[in-house]
């Protein structure tokens, strides 16, 4: 009954009203239904494009930038022998189109920034770089430490100034660089005896690829002993007497990058060699406190180079008599 009489009530009511005004709502709906859609759409942000924007526009404000820019391999590669159309872009080919930064400066969204406080995601500062450096000595980078840690190319590079001879470093030098996170490592080549890095003769790059390497400490090599014997090539190799721990690993006598002992060695001569060779022969008797030069007892065995007085060849014989490594 309620529904009756509302259906009624309705179709009284639209009875009442004036035919000519209903027909022309009826048409009003279905042009505005055509012309609009369903659903009236906002009107979106104009995406940001590379075409409206150039190197000049950036230089307006950017002068500063560009003083030191342009001494970079970066500037001359872009500006004098582009390889694409990406490169002659030059600002935006690493920094994105620049056009919404144009339209609000102040929006870090609107370009893509290579410092840690840009706001930048490191995979897409690095996914730039490696648009042009992939490949080479780049190939094990997405596995490598580095990349897991998160390091951006802009870390270690600056490649809008020039502070180093050669790959646009953040430092004046390859070692130097990486003493900014390898604090260990800079306090080992402090030591008395090191690797010839702190005097020039060498780099962190020497045995290490920053970039990544199939080995866990990135480096240059398949594994440590191929890597000391590319240096120290009379210890390679093939002996007709081999030194066990020698042919297993260098690092089991010798540290990598400095030690306060002789030679890089973990432990002084001849205590080295008492940390395996303690329950035969004299080595037990002879290798004490007492029978050191400075003891109450001083041995001639001792004298020099410990248990290498006599054993000189301790890396390896090819003597027909030296598998005790004497001669």
């Amino acid at each position: 009954m309620q529904h009756c009489s509302t259906a009624r009530s309705g179709a009284s009511a639209a009875a009442t009203q004036p035919r000519g005004s209903w027909v022309l709502r009826c048409v009003l709906g279905l042009l505005c239904a055509l012309l609009l859609g369903p659903v009236a759409a906002q009107p979106s942000p104009a995406p940001a494009t590379a075409s409206d924007v150039g190197e000049a526009v950036c230089l307006r404000c950017h002068a500063s930038e560009n003083n030191h820019f342009g001494h970079t391999v970066h500037a001359r590669a872009f500006r004098q022998n582009p390889r694409n159309e990406r490169e002659r872009l030059v600002c935006e080919a690493c920094h994105g189109p620049g056009s919404r930064h144009v339209a609000n400066a102040v929006d870090r969204s609107a370009l893509i920034g290579f410092t840690r406080t840009w706001g930048t995601p490191v995979d897409t500062q690095n996914a730039q770089c490696l648009g042009c450096h992939q490949g080479r000595q780049r190939i094990y980078w997405p596995d490598s430490v580095h990349a897991a840690s998160q390091l951006g190319c802009s870390d270690c590079h600056n490649p809008m100034a020039r502070f180093s001879a050669g790959g646009l470093l953040k430092k004046a030098g390859i070692s130097e660089t990486c003493y900014g996170c390898h604090q260990q490592q800079r306090a080992e080549f402090r030591k008395r005896s090191h690797m010839p890095l702190p005097e020039g003769k060498m780099s962190c790059e020497s045995c290490h690829n920053p970039h990544g390497s199939p080995t866990r400490p990135m480096l240059k090599a398949n594994a440590v002993n191929d890597l000391c014997t590319a240096c120290h090539a009379e210890k390679r190799g093939p002996f007709i007497w081999e030194h066990a721990p020698v042919r297993e690993n260098c690092m089991n006598c010798h540290e990598a990058h400095g030690s306060n002992h002789e030679a890089l060695l973990v432990a002084p001569r001849p205590f080295l060699c008492q940390q395996c060779h303690t329950n035969r022969t004299h080595q037990n008797k002879l290798l004490t406190a007492t029978n050191q030069p400075g003891g109450a007892d001083p041995s001639e065995r001792l004298m020099a180079r410990g248990c290498q007085t006599c054993h000189a060849q301790i890396h390896g014989s090819n003597h027909p008599a030296g598998v005790r490594f004497l001669r």
